[in-house]
């Protein structure tokens, strides 16, 4: 462990007397909790004692007892709040607070969206707008970052990060004799990691013995991990759906549970992914952690750490009932070794090594006017953290901090395919089905990257066990909106929710009075007709039972290419009909970006063209869906 000597110094490190700050967020895939943590890292160099903790566990109560609130969160769905940050939403909206209740109270907040959903950053000013109504005062205007942003969301989030720091300073000005705690010197974490029992042999030099490598540990790697709310799955079937020779591999998995599970059309299956083992024996090897990596292990809080209950982190709340807490555990199925480090990664290796060379290059990554040079190396190559360990192979990170030092692994969301009948087992169980597009590609540098999760997912066999949560999807779709015309955009595995609702829509119809429920519409796009036309024996058979049209677009089947939004022009009267005439809804689901505004845009020209209305009446006929909620999108 290299650092500079000062790190320990409580005088030059430490919060001071009455000094105290609450970070929150509000996160789903683990942008805003890592634009907290930056936050709390900025609180705690002005001396604040910082707290940091998601939205859901903060009572209303104690948000005045602090000298200021930070808040980070992001934007789901049609403008929804995240998972665990819903219930403090559903507290701050009570009637029971009063206008001005929240008078003593400072704030900031920066919300993460993405500009292709119409509610873009809903979520974040709906927070910033009931707290200012509630009487809290903002010290500094809100920021916002987007997803769209070709420059990542930290060239939004550092400059107003900076304003953030230059706020806390003014308003809170440090004694005289007193200053920041310098980016040089090393925060300790407040929560570590300790030997549960004895302490393995080390050399004469410092350095660990040779020990096992793990490759034959599989104990904990086939053990379902314990997160909170989950439910144990049994992979019924993983099935390749595209040909061998197609360039991309897509994924049929079937999942079985025992109890009954109810969900509907648009709900979403989170996997919790693994790394595998071989990364894992590679990160343990390159930081020197073979003598501990089996060792047991214990969380302990630091010695400057007060309210330690309520600062517990959540990774030892998930961890208490795990039957073995290892280092090899961690790393396999928590710490995120394959994702892409963040700026503040960069500022934390600079500290662990005594190479001048290496700590200048670590130091011009960490430095906020650089930020180009650390999109090239990082984002654009797609660089993981393992593989940026080991080009700067100096760097040993000390492993009692590697739960606070490296990310979480978050789990990701997949939209369920099931639905209708094929929703509820033969014995009384459940049975959900996943369509899954495995991220595999070659970057600008030439290597060969996976998505961390699909490749989990496409490495499981029939029989295994894991745990997932199922949780309530951003389209809101529900029964009331059977008697409606439904237009479906579904490009690819996009689909996978339109399936859903179309076998659900279908059921409905058999309980419906004869007639009552229209013909829907399914556009569909994808590269061959031959390769990755999904579910289409499906589609032909509710086709001529009189339910669903399917129009396809197979962009690659002919020189010029083809997409959704070409096909939606060319049946502007139909779209016409179903969504000015008779009211109808539209869903859209699939990759984010151009695709969603390319449709809307291809929606609007339908309505103009189909029922020869002005540019001005269909666009704001598009918006009036929006706010009703009569147009949806659900995309990644």
């Amino acid at each position: 462990m290299v650092l500079d000597g000062s790190w320990m110094d409580p005088c030059r490190a430490g919060p001071l007397p009455g000094r105290t700050a609450l970070v929150c967020y509000g996160s789903e895939t683990g942008n805003a909790q890592e634009a907290a943590e930056e936050l709390a890292r900025i609180a705690e160099r002005l001396r604040f004692s910082t707290r940091i903790c998601d939205l859901n566990s903060t009572p209303i109560r104690d948000l005045p007892k602090h000298d200021f609130l930070a808040v980070a969160i992001s934007t789901t769905g049609q403008g929804d709040l995240p998972a665990n940050a819903r219930s403090f939403w559903a507290n701050l909206r009570s009637t029971r607070l009063r206008p001005g209740v929240l008078r003593a109270l400072r704030f900031a907040s920066f919300g993460l969206g993405d500009s292709s959903y119409p509610k873009f950053n809903f979520a974040h000013r709906k927070l910033y707008n009931r707290l200012a109504q509630l009487g809290a005062q903002p010290i500094l205007a809100k920021g916002e970052a987007d997803e769209q942003d070709p420059e990542g969301l930290e060239n939004s989030f550092l400059p107003w990060a900076q304003s953030f720091r230059d706020a806390l300073l003014k308003l809170y000005p440090l004694p005289l004799g007193t200053s920041p705690v310098p980016e040089k010197v090393f925060l300790e974490p407040q929560w570590f990691l300790r030997q549960a029992t004895g302490v393995p042999g080390i050399t004469s030099n410092g350095e660990p013995e040779p020990k096992s490598n793990g490759a034959d540990r599989t104990e904990l790697e086939e053990l379902p991990l314990p997160m909170p709310g989950s439910i144990i799955a049994r992979v019924e079937s993983n099935t390749r759906v595209t040909p061998e020779t197609h360039e991309q591999d897509v994924r049929h998995l079937v999942f079985s549970f025992a109890e009954h599970i109810p969900y509907g059309p648009g709900d979403v299956l989170t996997i919790n992914p693994k790394n595998f083992a071989e990364d894992v024996n590679e990160f343990i090897s390159l930081m020197r952690w073979s003598t501990v990596a089996d060792e047991p292990l214990l969380f302990e809080p630091s010695g400057s750490l007060v309210d330690k209950a309520y600062q517990r982190p959540v990774i030892a709340a998930i961890l208490e009932e795990y039957p073995k807490l290892t280092l090899r555990s961690l790393l396999t199925n928590h710490l995120d070794i394959m994702s892409i480090p963040r700026r503040s990664f960069f500022v934390m290796m600079a500290h662990f090594t005594n190479d001048s060379d290496q700590k200048e290059r670590l130091l011009e990554f960490a430095d906020p006017q650089n930020l180009q040079d650390l999109y090239d190396y990082t984002t654009r190559p797609r660089r993981s953290i393992l593989e940026v360990l080991q080009e700067f192979h100096t760097v040993k990170l000390p492993w009692k901090w590697a739960a606070t030092l490296l990310p979480t692994i978050h789990g990701r969301q997949f939209s369920i395919a099931s639905g209708g009948n094929l929703k509820t087992l033969s014995h009384g169980g459940t049975r959900i089905e996943l369509l899954v597009a495995v991220v595999k590609y070659r970057t600008v540098i030439k290597r060969v990257r996976q998505g961390v999760c699909t490749r989990y997912l496409a490495s499981l066999n029939a029989g295994q066990r894991l745990s997932v949560t199922i949780e309530r999807g951003g389209l809101h779709i529900t029964r009331a909106e059977a008697e409606k015309p439904v237009i479906m955009i579904g490009p690819g595995t996009g689909v996978a929710p339109m399936r859903s609702l179309i076998l659900e829509r279908d059921v409905w119809a058999e309980d419906q009075i004869q007639g009552k429920v229209a013909q829907d519409i399914l556009f569909y796009g994808s590269r061959n007709e031959k390769a990755d036309y999904f579910f289409r024996d499906e589609w032909k058979r509710l086709h001529d039972a009189g339910r669903l049209d399917v129009y396809t677009a197979f962009s690659r089947d002919q020189r010029q290419k083809i997409y959704v939004q070409d096909r939606i022009k060319e049946e502007a009267t139909r779209v016409f009909e179903l969504l000015y005439t008779r009211g109808g809804l539209v869903y859209v689901s699939g990759s984010s970006g151009n695709m969603p505004k390319a449709v809307r845009a291809a929606l609007a020209k339908a309505i103009e063209t189909g029922g020869d209305i002005n540019p001005a009446e269909a666009e704001a006929y598009i918006v009036q869906m929006e706010q009703t909620g009569r147009y949806k999108q659900e995309t990644w």
